[in-house]
C-alpha cells in the first residue's frame, strides 16, 4: 500500500476516482484500520476515507485539473458579465452616474478556496472582505467582523458533508458543519433581521438547505444534498452584488449561473443590492 502525508492530493477507487482531494489528517479509526480526513481541492466537501482507498495524483494530472478549473471559471465569467444589468435612468442622463455595487464580507472555512475566491470578485468588481475563519468558529467571529465592515452581503462557506453510511437528511447532526453555519447566520440575523438590508449566501457541499434558510439565509446549499463548486457562492453574492436595489434578484440566472445548478443551490426571493449614484465627483 503506498504511503501517505498531509497535503498529498488523491483520489478515491471507490468512488471511480471522481473527485481530487488533499489530504488533511491521518488517523487511525476506531476499528483499527488507518484513515484520512480528506477535502476537496475544488469542491466543497470533507471526507474520511480508509488508506486502502486512496490513490495519489501526480502533479501533471492535478495541473491538467485547475486547467480545466480554471477555463470553466473564464467561461462562466464571461457568461456573467456579457449579461449585464439594466443601466436604468442613469444611462440617459448627462451626468456621469457612479456605481456602488453591494459590498460581501466572506468567511470561509478553506483558505486555499478563500484566495480563489477573492481573486474572482475582484474579476467581478465586487468589494469584497474575506476572512480565513474554520466553519465552527464563524459564528464568534462574526459578532467582531461583522459590526466591523457592516455589508450587504453576507457569505458563509467552507467545507461540509453527510456523515455516515445512511443519514437523516433531516437531522442537523448528521452534518459535517451545518449546524456551524446555522449558528452563523442566525447571529448575523441578530444583527440586521431584514432578509433584504442583508443578503445571507451559507453552506458547502451536502449542507442542511432547509435549516440555514429556516435560521435567515436568504440562499444556501444544498437542496438535493450534492456537492458544490468552490466558485457557486461567489456567483451567487456577486448577481445580488449587482441588481439593482429596486428589482428582484432573478433566481432562475442566479442559480442557472453556478457550476452545480438548481441541485446545488437555492433560495428565496430578494430584492439586489447595487445601487447608482449621480453625479460622479471629479474628484
Amino acid at each position: 500500500m503506498q504511503s501517505f502525508r498531509r497535503g498529498d492530493i488523491v483520489t478515491r477507487r471507490s468512488h471511480r476516482k471522481d473527485l481530487l482531494f488533499k489530504v488533511v489528517e491521518l488517523y487511525r479509526g476506531e476499528d483499527g484500520r488507518e484513515y484520512a480526513l480528506l477535502k476537496g481541492i475544488d469542491y466543497r466537501l470533507v471526507c474520511d476515507a480508509p488508506l486502502e482507498d486512496l490513490v495519489k495524483v501526480g502533479v501533471e494530472e492535478v495541473a491538467a485539473h485547475w486547467r480545466k478549473v480554471f477555463l470553466q471559471r473564464a467561461e462562466l465569467l464571461q457568461r456573467y458579465l456579457a449579461e449585464g444589468e439594466d443601466p436604468s435612468f442613469f444611462s440617459r442622463s448627462k451626468a456621469e452616474p457612479f456605481p456602488l455595487p453591494g459590498r460581501v464580507l466572506h468567511l470561509d472555512g478553506d483558505a486555499d478556496y478563500l484566495g480563489l475566491c477573492l481573486a474572482t470578485y475582484r474579476q467581478l468588481a465586487v468589494p469584497t472582505y474575506g476572512y480565513a475563519v474554520p466553519e465552527k468558529e464563524q459564528a464568534q467571529a462574526l459578532k467582531e467582523l461583522f459590526p466591523r465592515h457592516l455589508p450587504d452581503i453576507l457569505v458563509l462557506t467552507g467545507h461540509d458533508g453527510l456523515k455516515g453510511e445512511r443519514p437523516d437528511f433531516k437531522d442537523l447532526r448528521s452534518y459535517r458543519h451545518s449546524r456551524y453555519f446555522v449558528e452563523a447566520v442566525k447571529v448575523a440575523r441578530n444583527f440586521v433581521p431584514d432578509r433584504d438590508a442583508l443578503v445571507i449566501v451559507a453552506g458547502a457541499c451536502q449542507s442542511h438547505y432547509e435549516a440555514l434558510l429556516e435560521a435567515g439565509a436568504n440562499f444556501a446549499s444544498s437542496p438535493q444534498r450534492v456537492l458544490i463548486h468552490v466558485f457557486d457562492p461567489v456567483f451567487v453574492a456577486a448577481r445580488v452584488a449587482f441588481t439593482p436595489v429596486d428589482k428582484l434578484v432573478s433566481l432562475k440566472k442566479l442559480i442557472e449561473g453556478t457550476v452545480t445548478g438548481y441541485a446545488g443551490m437555492g433560495g428565496i426571493v430578494t430584492r439586489g443590492r447595487f445601487r447608482q449614484g449621480i453625479p460622479k465627483s471629479p474628484y
